[in-house]
């Protein structure tokens, strides 16, 4: 049966299985390869082989665990075949306890995970930051190479070269598929807290595909976020992103419509809001912060303000301003400069804000971040600059690669014309 003959319902399946089983899966292989490269083949047969078997026999009661085991069983099958098995057991260092299960390991934290296993095999400090975190969105979230390639703001080809050097320095490192003793984690824990920050991002505004979020990815980002804290209950770095995340979720039900598209903050009904979560989420803001602020502290403190105040209209804009201010002090990004513009003009108005905004404007990466040119041509409609703000929103269009996105921006710029 070709992959075009498969049945649209049984290709949906298969999507959706990737999305949530993709990582699970990967992780269970890398127990037997100990080679990511040969893991992430293996996982894509499988998922492949799933297309044309569900078509024929139907979709398992389990789907994870079918697609587990024909990707170990492709897996023992390559190494039966190169003949290499034990040459390549050497090269992903796992001790007998971490294959066969130690029943006492980190009893009761919940933290047992391969996702969490292979989360930090590629965050081990032997690779370079961005090397750890692009490896990561990769093999343990499931994101193609062109999505990490937008998460990063870089070429796509410079990604897959960067992807394709961490795999190897993994290997002839062999660096050890495990949870590190406690006084390790440290070290790992930056990129750790990048990687899940990146991927709930990446689900909660969707680069690329049909639909405006990836509720997967957010979630798995949300998950893995609980394991983390579970690890490190102390650490304000990890209350602070957990916090942003819980925040961010608990506005979740009111960010897209009916027909996919986006939902704008001022638009939404914040009486569908999760007031729970909101309040967990704040709680852990205020412990986070007793200490010296952290980025996620800072991120987490905004979404904190969004989040409490009762109505569109009673946004503390002033507070919001200052909070970016000290995000862009310590942590400058361009992401840091276009969210404060945009707060600078529902502040001090809207031709402020376009002052703000116009370093990005001049900025290489405008020419590949449609969320600045989608600023910008808010911020020119506000201003009643609507010629300029028609062009803006055309070029938003022309680089946005999200089609619920694009059909926001597009309804737009027809109430313009």
């Amino acid at each position: 049966m070709s992959r075009e003959s498969v049945p649209a319902a049984v290709a949906d399946t298969v999507t959706a299985a990737y999305r949530q089983e993709w990582p699970a899966v990967v992780a269970a292989v890398v127990r037997v390869t100990r080679d990511l490269d040969l893991a992430e083949d293996c996982a894509q047969e499988a998922f492949t082989s799933a297309l044309t078997r569900w078509a024929a026999h139907g979709v398992p009661d389990r789907p994870g665990a079918w697609l587990t085991t024909v990707a170990r069983n492709h897996a023992l099958d390559a190494l039966r075949r190169r003949g290499r098995a034990a040459r390549l057991l050497p090269l992903l260092v796992m001790d007998e306890d971490a294959i066969h299960g130690d029943p006492g390991e980190r009893a009761g934290t919940g933290v047992d995970d391969d996702r969490l296993r292979l989360m930090l095999t590629c965050c081990h400090p032997a690779l370079e930051r961005p090397a750890q975190v692009a490896l990561t969105l990769r093999l343990v979230c499931g994101l193609s190479t062109a999505e990490v390639a937008r998460a990063f703001l870089v070429p796509q080809a410079t990604m897959a070269a960067r992807i394709t050097r961490a795999k190897k320095k993994i290997a002839i490192a062999r660096i050890p598929f495990r949870i590190p003793d406690d006084d390790r984690l440290p070290e790992r824990l930056d990129a750790l807290l990048q990687v899940v920050y990146l991927v709930f991002t990446t689900g909660h505004a969707a680069p690329s595909g049909a639909s405006a979020v990836r509720d997967d990815l957010a979630d798995t980002a949300l998950r893995l976020a609980r394991l983390v804290h579970d690890l490190m209950p102390h650490d304000a770095r990890v209350a602070a992103m957990l916090a942003l995340m819980l925040l961010t979720t608990a506005r979740r039900p009111t960010r897209v419509a009916a027909t996919g598209e986006p939902v704008a903050l001022p638009e939404q009904d914040r009486s569908r809001w999760d007031r729970p979560m909101i309040a967990e989420g704040a709680a852990l803001v205020r412990r986070s912060l007793r200490t010296v602020p952290t980025r996620y502290g800072l991120e987490a403190a905004i979404a904190a303000v969004h989040a409490q105040a009762g109505d569109w209209e009673s946004t503390d804009w002033a507070e919001i301003v200052d909070l970016y201010d000290l995000l862009a002090q310590q942590w400058p990004s361009p992401v840091v400069a276009l969210n404060r513009a945009v707060a600078v003009g529902f502040r001090d108005g809207p031709e402020a804000g376009l002052q703000a905004l116009a370093p990005l404007i001049a900025d290489p990466i405008a020419q590949i971040y449609p969320y600045v040119a989608a600023a910008h041509a808010d911020l020119l409609r506000r201003a009643g600059r609507s010629e300029e703000a028609r062009q803006a929103y055309r070029t938003a269009i022309g680089l946005t690669d999200n089609a619920a996105e694009r059909a926001g921006l597009q309804r737009r710029l027809d109430a313009l014309e």
